[in-house]
């Protein structure tokens, strides 16, 4: 294997630079030969990228137009009028409308023959509609279709229809409602500003007629677009050269997706691609002369490199010895970002060692209060068991719910978590799914000692209304809701919790206290320094639990010792 570096000699970075200049000047020579008979033949390939572009662009606006007019069409036919068959009060409340956007609504007849003509008066004597062909087109296939361009008969223009199939249930408003517009209309979406000068547009029917077009080539509606322009439209959306013994002309065509239209731009190629030849070639001259100017400013910048270089490395072997340093400003920005960085990075050195000393010392709290905890809990649930199968199931339930809150506080670094998640997570644990589950109130994060309380206290709610209450039946919800307000005094912001059971089967108050109604009833109390209340109404268990706010917010801790020993008394 060649060693590369033997050809680099150890030299200043001034050597460096000002060689990379010299043996950068004959390459880019050559470059810019090869790139002037190149250029050419790249800017025709970005043209054509760029000429169907334009008219999947145009494609674009025409589609949303006919989709706004079979919308339109949509939203007609639910129209009370029309299933009473009032066409009378149909055609008051929608040709004003329709007008306005200059479109004109038609009900028709599986023969063409006219039922209502918006264009006109309603009641005027009307004969069978002018495309006869589009409509049978449309009730064969059942969807909503755009007709070819052809002269109207009523309004005396080029137009087209949009025809839409009625369903049975409205038959007595005909086989079909048709919107129909002015080829005219469509102009504005045919605009040529952001084409080459020089080019035109058109909208193209299926029958290779022009509906609309605008541009220096414009074509009249209902003129015939050139067959062998037509020919070369291959696919769905793609670009090809016009042949022809002229300047070389340039065509773009996109198909609008679900109709029968197509899309058209097309132009000279001289006129698209003079300005971008003449701004390369000025690029390329101006990069000449820029490397000229390079050279002569090349040596006092690697003055300047040199001078940052050191200085950083100065930093970096401050930061080595564990000091907190400050960033150095010098001449060159990316070396001030060098060193900028180099100085965060001692700053955050800084704070992961006191952030580690701080999760260690966290750590340990936490542990001695879960460790308390959990033997708490396993005394209570020993008195209350009535097999060693039964009271190790109790326990590893209860561990289970434990453990994801736990493990929810640890993946935010005992940072809290939105009181909505210790809800999910609990009845998850115990139903598998929260679908039968309601939610209620704005979300506040819950601090670590009210998501390991609070969490024990929704997993004992979820596994008894999932053996006797409202989850043990399909029917059966609940509904959990918090809300915050003021104490009686008006001068602390409490936090209510709820749990309501709907649904479910009769309720029966308990004829014993077991784990379960320690830990939502005392422990819940004690926990949070408030109020727990558990009543069995007649149409499901309902518990409540109101303490100060701080008692439940990150930032303010109640002590998890108390509260963990208050469960095994």
């Amino acid at each position: 294997m060649i060693r590369w570096t033997r050809f680099f000699p150890t030299a200043s970075i001034g050597v460096y630079l000002m060689a990379m200049a010299v043996l950068t000047t004959l390459p880019l020579l050559g470059f810019v030969i090869f790139l002037l008979a190149e250029l050419e033949s790249n800017e025709k390939q970005t043209l054509r990228r760029e000429t169907a572009q334009d008219a999947q662009a145009i494609g674009r606006s025409v589609e949303r137009k006919l989709q706004d007019m079979a919308t339109t069409l949509r939203l007609l036919s639910t129209s009370p009028e029309l299933k009473t068959g009032d066409l009378a009060a149909f055609h008051d409340r929608t040709a004003p409308g329709l007008k306005a956007d200059s479109l004109y609504m038609l009900l028709v007849q599986a023969d063409g023959a006219q039922l209502m003509n918006t264009r006109v008066p309603y009641g005027t004597k009307l004969g069978k509609m002018a495309n006869i062909p589009a409509l049978q087109s449309a009730l064969a296939s059942g969807n909503i279709e755009v007709s070819d361009i052809f002269f109207g008969t009523t309004g005396k223009q080029w137009v087209f229809n949009v025809t839409m199939p009625l369903p049975p249930g409205l038959s007595s408003a005909g086989v079909a409602m048709v919107l129909t517009q002015g080829a005219g209309d469509l102009a504005s979406l045919t605009a040529t500003d952001a084409l080459p000068a020089g080019w035109s547009a058109a909208v193209v029917d299926a029958f290779g007629h022009v509906v609309v077009s605008s541009g220096p080539d414009n074509r009249s509606s209902g003129a015939e677009f050139p067959p062998y322009m037509l020919a070369l439209m291959t696919g769905s959306n793609d670009s090809a050269v016009v042949p022809g013994d002229g300047p070389e002309m340039m065509l773009g065509y996109a198909k609008l997706p679900g109709w029968s239209w197509n899309v058209v731009v097309w132009g000279p190629t001289s006129s698209a691609q003079a300005p971008l030849l003449s701004t390369w070639r000025q690029l390329i001259l101006g990069s000449l002369l820029l490397l000229g100017l390079g050279l002569a400013i090349a040596w006092a910048a690697a003055q300047q490199l040199r001078r940052s270089i050191r200085q950083i490395a100065d930093m970096a072997e401050r930061i080595g010895e564990g000091e907190i340093v400050s960033p150095v400003m010098t001449r060159v920005s990316e070396a001030n970002q060098v060193a900028i960085a180099l100085s965060n990075a001692s700053f955050d050195r800084s704070q992961a060692e006191e952030r580690v000393h701080f999760i260690l010392h966290e750590l340990v709290h936490r542990t001695k209060n879960i460790l308390t905890l959990v033997q708490a809990m396993m005394r209570q649930l020993a008195r209350d068991a009535t097999s060693i199968d039964q009271y190790q199931k109790d326990v590893s339930s209860r561990l289970s719910g434990l453990a994801g809150s736990i493990e929810a506080l640890a993946k935010q670094q005992w940072g809290g978590i939105p009181i909505s998640e210790v809800v999910d997570l609990q009845i998850s644990t115990v139903l598998g799914s929260c679908d039968r589950v309601e939610r209620r109130g704005e979300d506040l994060t819950l601090n670590a000692n009210a998501v390991q309380n609070l969490g024990m206290v929704f997993h004992e709610l979820t596994t008894n209304s999932v053996k006797y209450g409202a989850l043990s039946v399909p029917e059966g919800r609940v509904v959990v809701e918090w809300k915050t307000g003021l104490d009686e005094a008006g001068e602390q912001s409490m936090l209510t919790v709820t749990w309501t059971e709907a649904g479910g089967p009769p309720v029966t108050p308990p004829t014993r206290r077991g784990f379960g109604s320690t830990v939502i009833e005392r422990h819940a109390a004690a926990a949070f320094r408030g109020k727990a209340a558990l009543t069995f109404e007649p149409d499901g268990l309902r518990w409540s639990l109101t303490g100060p706010q701080q008692a439940f917010e990150v930032g303010q801790e109640p002590a998890g010792v108390e509260s963990a020993a208050d469960v095994g008394q």
